[in-house]
């Protein structure tokens, strides 16, 4: 089962280099450059596919990762989220977000056992528990 992933990062260089990185791996990535414009395309439905991961940055221009996983768990309460950020500190705005938390830099052998762990925990936990009892990441 191939795995789709919402990958959102301001940084265009950055989301290019994950996306091949996790294309190459069978994953089927969706980039979006601005946290605004993603949630906007979850709200409207524009995705064919169910999202089993987003991935997105913390600082970025308009919204930060925080503000955003904030308002995708009013629309996505249980797709499981990484946030990658530069900044140690910016963990602590993900309090009670339920978020898988990675500084930068983020080595792709990592980046693809952080991205096959969450998947594959999502995925045996919606097969057998509803979303209620699904474990916290943080």
């Amino acid at each position: 089962m191939q795995a789709t992933i919402l990958l959102i990062d301001d940084n265009a260089v950055q989301a290019a280099t994950r996306q091949i990185i996790l294309k190459r791996s069978g994953y089927f990535v969706i980039p979006v450059l601005h946290p605004q414009r993603a949630l906007e395309q979850i709200r409207s439905h524009e995705f064919t596919e169910t999202i089993d991961l987003v991935i997105t940055d913390h600082f970025m221009p308009g919204m930060n990762g925080a503000e955003f996983v904030h308002q995708l768990r009013q629309l996505q309460p249980d797709v499981p989220v990484l946030v990658i950020s530069g900044l140690d500190e910016a963990e602590d705005a993900y309090h009670g977000l339920h978020v898988t938390f990675r500084l930068k830099p983020l080595q792709p052998n990592h980046l693809l056992a952080t991205v096959e762990e969450m998947v594959s925990a999502s995925h045996s936990t919606t097969r057998s528990h509803s979303p209620a009892d699904a474990p916290v990441v943080r």
